[in-house]
């Protein structure tokens, strides 16, 4: 009952929170496992950005955490809410059929790797996105405007200096400009597939996380990004903390028996080699600076030099 926002909180969110292969445990002690960490730890655009670049710490989030599932399969695993015998969507349906109207939201990583990990997480709304919100915004508008808005922070919390080094002390990125990502929707949720084998250096990158994976505490957040004056301050979505996971203890994912899904596909070795070495080479031109892009290109740090993100 770590997770408990207390005794107020829906019984079957609880039951979800529970059900993966990774328990859900309190953000300050969680080793291979997952919690929600305080959103203040993440730094968004405040109500002055445009004019001043000035960030604010994130506060709460929009959407209330659901659960996690850390699962590898035969294939790359996608539209895991299309299929009615998975334990989240089994969850919504039994909530719906008795009259409720949640909305879940979903976020796919597939992990580029031979075993086809993915990390899921789940956010639940229990009341409609207000009309016109940026919520509102992207589950009514097309593929384009979600590629351009979704945002992913990501924080190293705990990890080794190669780690910290490849990824940065806190990245940003919008996740359909730099990586593929499927959209994949139904009447009470919309999942995100995010393939990071699309993309050379997040590819290499993860390689070299998952490495240490065991070591490592992140914490990623989703967010939409505001664009215009009239839409901020930013709002996070929901985030999610996991640490020191264990390969060994993703469950195993039952892919559907008529669903056809390619293989995720796996750095060329010799590349893979040529990005370690240029990260452990301390005299390498991928050096961050506080106020210059991250080092993979896709990943920013936010400040008055750098407008895209």
């Amino acid at each position: 009952m770590a997770c408990s926002d207390g005794e107020a909180e829906h019984q079957w969110i609880q039951s979800v929170k529970s059900g993966g292969a990774v328990p859900c445990l309190p953000p300050e002690n969680c080793p291979n496992g997952w919690a929600t960490p305080p959103g203040d730890t993440f730094m968004v655009r405040g109500p002055e950005y445009f004019a001043t670049k000035a960030k604010i710490p994130g506060g709460e989030y929009l959407l209330k955490p659901l659960g996690v599932d850390w699962i590898k399969g035969p294939v790359k695993i996608c539209e895991v809410l299309k299929n009615r015998n998975h334990r989240v969507r089994k969850a919504i349906d039994e909530e719906v059929s008795h009259g409720n109207k949640p909305f879940v939201w979903a976020f796919n990583l597939q992990l580029p790797s031979k075993e086809n990990y993915s990390a899921i997480f789940y956010f639940v709304s229990l009341e409609p996105a207000p009309e016109g919100s940026l919520m509102d915004q992207f589950l009514k508008g097309d593929d384009a405007l979600r590629k351009s808005r979704l945002k992913l922070i990501a924080n190293i919390v705990k990890g080794p200096w190669i780690v910290r080094k490849a990824v940065g002390e806190q990245a940003i990125c919008i996740l359909g400009r730099a990586l593929s990502c499927k959209y994949v929707e139904g009447s009470n949720f919309i999942e995100v597939d995010v393939d990071i084998g699309s993309s050379i250096v997040a590819n290499a990158i993860v390689h070299l996380a998952f490495g240490y994976v065991a070591t490592l505490t992140i914490d990623l957040a989703f967010v939409i990004e505001s664009q215009a004056e009239s839409e901020l301050p930013e709002r996070l979505l929901g985030a999610v903390r996991f640490s020191e996971l264990s390969p060994g203890s993703a469950g195993v994912y039952e892919v559907p028996s008529e669903e056809q899904q390619e293989i995720a596909p796996i750095l060329p070795s010799r590349l893979w080699r040529s990005f370690t070495q240029l990260l452990q080479n301390p005299g390498n031109s991928m050096q961050p600076s506080p106020s210059s892009e991250n080092t993979n290109g896709n990943f920013h740090k936010e400040d008055a030099g750098n407008n895209d993100n």
